[in-house]
């Protein structure tokens, strides 16, 4: 992982995502597996991921007021988004996403 490698899926974006890391511990190697898989399976080609080591630029964690890693912040499409954790709950990852609607309770 380099500091800040991204992946373009295409020259128009429209989901544009930063997962902010720290090395390459278990938990951010399985953070950004799974929000590539993720992406591949519900953003088709219309995707830009950012990856951001703060080992590497600790200074980068106070634009999105990072408190917590591996955080992922949706800055596109608007309003921003963030979700922290490994991204291993796929449901909670779409409806943090908006990709889902969240799921009413039963009665």
């Amino acid at each position: 992982m380099h500091a800040e490698s991204s992946t373009n899926k295409s020259k128009s974006a429209g989901w544009v995502l930063r997962l902010y890391v720290a090395g390459q511990t278990p938990k951010s190697v399985t953070a950004f597996a799974n929000l590539k898989k993720l992406c591949a399976e519900h953003l088709e080609d219309k995707y830009q991921i950012e990856l951001i080591d703060l080992l590497e630029n600790p200074k980068l964690a106070r634009g999105d007021q990072i408190v917590a890693i591996p955080t992922l912040v949706r800055n596109l499409p608007t309003p921003m988004r963030k979700i922290i954790g490994d991204l291993s709950d796929t449901e909670r990852v779409l409806v943090g996403l908006d990709l889902r609607p969240a799921a009413t309770p039963k009665r």
